[in-house]
């Protein structure tokens, strides 16, 4: 491909950013059909091409128009330039920095990813654990989550997390504090930081590892939104770790799409009288999660799972 096609795709794929909702399987079906930059100017021109092979029960008109009313979401070319030039870059598939792990969302995978800092993703990537869990956690929490957090890191591992108060911001300093690498995926743009009193902690991350968004520049949080990226958290972890979750939770999602992914799943048990440690609880016995206490037992879950980083 040469560069002009190249980039073109990479502009197209940032445009679709503003364009999609997170998780859109036939917009992502329909980028791998024909390309980035062919979907795009198609959406522009409202039509569906007679060769795209759709299945004949979808109707492709519909989902084509509903994309074309979101145009007027798309900054201009040259912002979408200037954006990329700025802080932030794109990854996406075929270039270097892109995740394999995230090839197991097929369809459903981002179209983009919006990333800043200062870390490799897709090296980052290779050998991660998701750290997750409730946001109002207790202390027994948020220390056993910061604990585990350092020991991974201390021994190589990236930890992945959500940037949100509790469980995710006790995992992402506690890696940091190791003097390790972290990971936060956002549910909004990265320019963004939400929660707001987190600025400080995603720049940090940001100063040792990398801060990720499939929002770009500009995108508030939703609900929504919360839900689709727990799907990029388990999806670029080798493995997932729940340290405390209600059995109704985003942690608990989050723990639901590493399972369907066949990614090793693990869970810090709690005391039975805790709604917060009733999720992990399911996760062991229901789920057959691994029962970890430490930083070697979450690796070696991992390792046991044949879980290895790909080349």
């Amino acid at each position: 491909m040469n560069t002009t096609t190249t980039d073109e795709e990479r502009i197209a794929r940032a445009q679709l950013t503003w364009i999609a909702e997170p998780g859109d399987r036939r917009l992502g079906g329909f980028i791998r059909m024909i390309g980035a930059a062919r979907v795009m100017t198609l959406i522009r021109a409202g039509r569906v091409p007679d060769d795209a092979g759709f299945d004949p029960a979808w109707d492709a008109q519909r989902a084509v128009n509903r994309w074309h009313s979101a145009l007027e979401k798309v900054p201009p070319r040259g912002e979408v330039e200037g954006a990329l030039g700025g802080r932030f870059r794109l990854v996406h598939p075929g270039c270097a920095e892109w995740p394999c792990g995230l090839d197991g969302l097929g369809d459903a995978a981002p179209i983009a990813l919006w990333v800043t800092g200062v870390a490799d993703l897709r090296f980052s990537c290779l050998r991660s654990v998701a750290v997750v869990g409730a946001r109002a956690a207790t202390a027994y929490g948020t220390y056993v989550a910061a604990e585990l957090a350092a020991s991974v890191a201390a021994r190589g591992w990236t930890v992945v997390s959500g940037g949100a108060f509790g469980i995710d911001a006790a995992a992402h300093r506690g890696a940091l504090g190791a003097n390790g690498v972290t990971v936060a995926v956002l549910a909004c743009g990265l320019d963004v930081p939400y929660p707001a009193a987190h600025a400080d902690l995603l720049d940090a991350v940001a100063l040792q590892g990398a801060v990720v968004s499939e929002q770009p520049p500009g995108r508030n949080v939703s609900r929504l939104r919360f839900l689709a990226r727990g799907r990029l958290i388990a999806a670029l972890a080798t493995g997932t770790l729940v340290v405390e979750a209600g059995e109704r939770s985003g942690a608990m999602s989050t723990a639901r799409h590493a399972r369907d992914l066949s990614r090793p799943l693990m869970a810090v048990p709690g005391p039975v009288t805790s709604d917060l440690s009733a999720g992990c609880h399911h996760i062991i016995r229901n789920w057959r999660g691994s029962l970890v206490t430490g930083g070697g037992d979450v690796i070696d879950a991992i390792t046991a799972a044949g879980t290895t980083p790909a080349d």
